[in-house]
């Protein structure tokens, strides 16, 4: 049963599932049909790096901006204008003749994601208190992350049922039909804007030192590489920022001025730690996700529609465990997060063992098993990690605590999504279907496995931490909801 009490709350939740997953679906899609997109088009690798990562980037740079924005002028009117933007960029980029084009319009519309989705947290904090809100944040998640493990299996089966040439823009072309209904809904279903921050100043150096922190940080992991000196020149260009950025928030607050960050963002050791483990678990499985799709396809050449098959088990798994996951919370509270981390640590080190044990005639279904276990344990951790986060998040600081989660997950994703490629293509040197690519797998998904060995410390610690502080911030409205405090 969907949480609210009211039909107009439930209209609003509908919104906001419907753009979490017509924006991640998006990107989600597009990545098994990049073969045939740069056969197409005959582009280079470089863009087709800038293709699939663009998105991401922009996506990350338009959250805390958009969030703020939505702080402080409303929210309805910038998701319908993201939207819109959204929709067009996608028809763009699907009908687009070469790479410049593909790429000029993948740009825009992660940006336009971005600014959608950094306002569909914020609303969700304005109309959903106590119980309801962790509810509809977790089905938000659970929409958000169903539509992305679908992707690949949609990806497969439009680019084998179409061919090569139509079958990747059919794959930009998926979430048009999506942000129609999405808009049509929005414009009925949101609530009117309103202004939630105190102070209607809006911190624009605050947002340009932001953004170019984000950018100075995730394009390094997603340009051709090139020489030593030019990583050495982005960090030096990223610490210098950083420092300016925190200065710059120090100064507001002695002036009495309301900083980009919110002071109880930053001071909350929850906050810090759960977006912490969001970053970690989302850099695994993206990553995983990835090297997954290119060792199916280039390892051990089996067709798009196969690869398809063997990850459907994913969404299907986290789809299921999802849903069933607040159950599990009102029995255990957040220790649902931890057995979840757990989980996934054991189906990608399983994942590695059968790549490197199976033979090859049950290795993609044995595959699939794995795949199976590892949607459950996403299931198990997304939504209800997103929403101890979220709790922590005061209301005048909704849209920029949410923009800042899913910044932190994009950055995340972009360079796990670089180093696990890069662990998995430096250990095949040699030719498809050889014991290299076999090995080269189990070495990705061990690095996959560190990293949500990293988010399960995280977590653990997160509860210690919680411990000594029994009481949570009033203004995250977990007072309305019975025994909220108790078990978050």
């Amino acid at each position: 049963m969907l949480p609210g009490q009211d039909r107009a709350a439930r209209r609003v939740l509908w919104v906001c599932m419907a753009a979490g997953a017509t924006t991640l679906l998006d990107q989600a899609v597009l990545n098994i049909a990049v073969p045939s997109m740069r056969q197409s088009l005959d582009a280079s690798a470089a863009d087709v790096q800038w293709i699939v990562a663009g998105y991401s980037l922009t996506f990350g740079l338009a959250l805390v901006p958009g969030g703020s924005l939505g702080d402080l002028y409303g929210r309805k009117r910038l998701f319908l204008a993201g939207m819109a933007v959204f929709l067009l960029a996608g028809v763009t980029a699907a009908t687009g003749g070469g790479p410049g084009t593909l790429i000029g319009a993948r740009l825009v519309q992660g940006a336009a994601a971005g600014l959608v989705n950094s306002q569909v947290i914020g609303t969700i904090q304005d109309v959903f208190h106590g119980q309801a809100r962790g509810r509809a944040l977790g089905l938000y998640a659970v929409t958000a992350g169903v539509a992305a493990a679908l992707g690949p299996p949609l990806g497969g089966a439009l680019v084998a049922g179409l061919g090569a040439g139509a079958g990747w823009r059919s794959c930009l072309l998926l979430s048009a039909p999506c942000a129609v209904a999405t808009l049509v809904l929005a414009a009925r279903g949101l609530p009117p804007p309103r202004r939630t921050a105190h102070d209607s100043r809006l911190d624009v150096l605050g947002l340009v030192l932001a953004c170019g922190c984000t950018l100075t940080l995730m394009v390094p992991f997603i340009r051709t590489p090139d020489s030593g000196g030019g990583a050495l020149l982005w960090t030096a260009l990223l610490c210098a920022l950083a420092v300016l950025f925190v200065q710059h928030q120090r100064v507001r607050v002695r002036r009495g001025r309301q900083p980009l960050v919110h002071p109880a963002l930053t001071s909350s050791k929850p906050y810090v730690l759960g977006t912490a483990v969001a970053m970690a678990q989302f850099g695994s499985s993206l990553a995983a996700s990835l090297v997954l799709t290119v060792f199916l396809q280039d390892g051990l050449g089996l067709s798009a529609l196969l690869t398809a098959a063997v990850t459907l088990p994913s969404a299907v798994a986290m789809g299921v465990s999802s849903a069933l996951a607040w159950r599990l919370v009102r029995r255990i509270g957040p220790r649902t997060v931890t057995v979840g981390l757990a989980l996934g640590i054991a189906a990608t080190l399983t994942g590695a063992a059968v790549a490197l044990l199976v033979p090859m005639a049950v290795l993609p279904m044995a595959l699939a098993g794995t795949q199976l276990l590892a949607g459950t344990a996403s299931g198990l951790a997304v939504s209800p990690n997103q929403t101890q986060v979220l709790q922590h998040a005061p209301a005048e600081a909704a849209g920029v605590g949410g923009g800042i989660l899913q910044m932190a997950q994009r950055i995340a994703a972009a360079v796990c999504l670089s180093a696990g490629s890069a662990v998995y293509l430096h250990a095949t040197p040699g030719p498809a279907g050889g014991d290299h690519a076999r090995a080269g797998y189990a070495l990705a998904s061990c690095v996959c496995a560190c990293l949500l060995g990293a988010a399960l410390v995280l977590s653990l610690l997160r509860r210690i931490g919680t411990r000594t502080r029994p009481s949570v911030p009033t203004s995250a409205g977990l007072g309305a909801g019975r025994g909220a405090g108790r078990r978050w």
